[in-house]
C-alpha cells in the first residue's frame, strides 16, 4: 500500500471540449489530478484480500471498516447510512451504504457511485458444484470502488471547484439476487430483489431531499479490452449526461471501449436512482454482446472473477475519464 501515497501532488494537463456559440467544439487545456492505475489496482485488491464480501459476514464489515477509514483521509465527511430491508427468500438483512462527501456546502452536486458487496452465489461458474460458493467480485463490485477511492484520493490531491460538490456513494446488497436457478420461483413483479442498497437510499438519501445534478455509476470497469457501450436505461434517462461522458472519453483518445452503441438495459443500481431519487444517472457497465455468459465479462458470477483478472489499464482509463467528466464541470 504505500505505492498510494505516489503521485498525491501531482498534475497532469488534459485535452479538454466546450462548444462554442455557433456549436463547434473546441480543445481547452484542464488542469488536472493524476489518476494512478497501480493505486487504483491496491484498492482492488485490499477489497478482495478480506474475501468476499456478503452481506453479514466478518469479511463484509471488516471491509466496511476499511472502506470508511479509507475514504475518512480524503473526504470532507464520511457517514455510513445502515438499513434493514428483505431478501428475496424473505429473510431480513442487514446493509450500510458508505457515502464521502466532498464541498458539502457546494450547490451543483455530482453523484460516483458503485456497489461494494460481492454475490453470495458464483451461480454462472461452469462447475455447478460451485453454484453456492461466494465470489471474490474483483470485478463485479471492488472495480469500480477501487476507481472511486483513488478519485477520492485525486479530490484531496486537488480541490474541485468551490462551486462543485461530489457525493461518493457505495451501495450495499446489489448482488444479492436468487441464483439464476431460481429466479422464476422468486419472481416477483412488485419488488426488485437486485440493488436493495440504491433502492434505500434512493427513497431515503442521507440528506433529507437531497438531489444531484446527476450521477455516474461504475460497475464491472476492471476487465481487460472492455466494451462500455451506452447502457439502454442510462440513454433512455440521462441521455444527454450519457453523450456527454462518451463524448469526453473519445475526446481522451477511448473511443475503442467506449463505444458508441446502444447496449442492452441492465437491472442496475442506476434504476433506482432514476426512477425514485429522479437523479439522471448513467451505467458505464462492460457490456459484451458476444459473450456466452449473458452479454457480461466471462468471470461475471464465477469463481474467476478474482484479482487475476483485474486489467490495471481500464481502471485508469474510466478513472480518467471520470475525472476530466468532473473537472470539466
Amino acid at each position: 500500500m504505500v505505492m498510494l501515497a505516489v503521485c498525491a501532488c501531482d498534475h497532469q494537463t488534459g485535452n479538454g471540449t466546450q462548444k462554442t456559440e455557433n456549436g463547434e467544439r473546441k480543445t481547452e487545456n484542464i488542469q488536472l489530478p493524476v489518476f494512478n492505475a497501480d493505486s487504483a489496482f491496491a484498492f482492488v485488491k485490499a477489497q478482495t484480500d478480506f474475501g468476499p464480501r456478503v452481506p453479514n459476514t466478518e469479511a463484509h464489515q471488516q471491509c466496511a471498516d476499511w472502506l470508511v477509514h479509507k475514504l475518512s483521509g480524503y473526504a470532507d465527511t464520511v457517514m455510513v447510512q445502515e438499513f434493514r430491508t428483505r431478501l428475496f427468500n424473505g429473510q431480513g438483512i442487514d446493509g450500510q451504504n458508505i457515502i464521502a462527501t466532498f464541498n458539502p456546502k457546494a450547490p451543483k452536486r455530482i453523484v460516483l457511485c458503485a456497489h461494494w458487496d460481492s454475490r453470495p452465489f458464483a451461480d454462472h461458474d461452469p462447475d455447478e458444484a460451485n453454484w453456492n460458493h461466494p465470489i471474490d467480485g474483483a470485478n463485479d463490485g471492488a472495480s469500480g470502488v477501487g476507481v472511486l477511492i483513488e478519485t477520492a484520493r485525486c479530490f484531496r490531491s486537488q480541490p474541485l471547484p468551490e462551486k462543485l460538490g461530489v457525493d461518493i456513494v457505495l451501495f450495499d446488497l446489489e448482488d444479492f439476487g436468487p441464483r439464476s436457478d431460481q429466479a422464476e420461483q422468486y419472481y416477483d413483479e412488485q419488488h426488485n430483489h437486485w440493488a436493495l442498497g440504491s433502492q434505500h437510499w434512493a427513497a431515503q438519501p442521507h440528506i433529507p431531499g437531497y438531489h444531484a445534478n446527476y450521477g455516474i455509476l461504475l460497475d464491472m470497469v476492471g476487465a481487460s479490452e472492455p466494451n462500455f457501450m451506452k447502457e439502454y436505461f442510462s440513454q433512455g434517462y440521462a441521455g444527454w449526461w450519457c453523450n456527454k461522458v462518451w463524448r469526453n472519453a473519445q475526446d481522451l483518445g477511448y473511443r475503442q471501449y467506449f463505444v458508441n452503441e446502444l447496449g442492452n438495459p441492465i437491472t442496475d443500481d442506476h434504476i433506482a436512482m432514476n426512477e425514485i431519487a429522479g437523479i439522471p444517472t448513467i451505467d458505464i457497465i462492460d457490456l459484451r454482446p458476444d459473450s456466452s455468459n449473458e452479454s457480461f465479462p466471462e468471470t461475471w458470477h464465477t469463481l474467476d472473477d478474482n484479482i487475476d483478472n483485474i486489467d490495471k489499464n481500464t481502471l485508469e482509463m474510466v478513472g480518467k475519464v471520470l475525472i476530466f467528466t468532473v473537472y470539466s464541470e
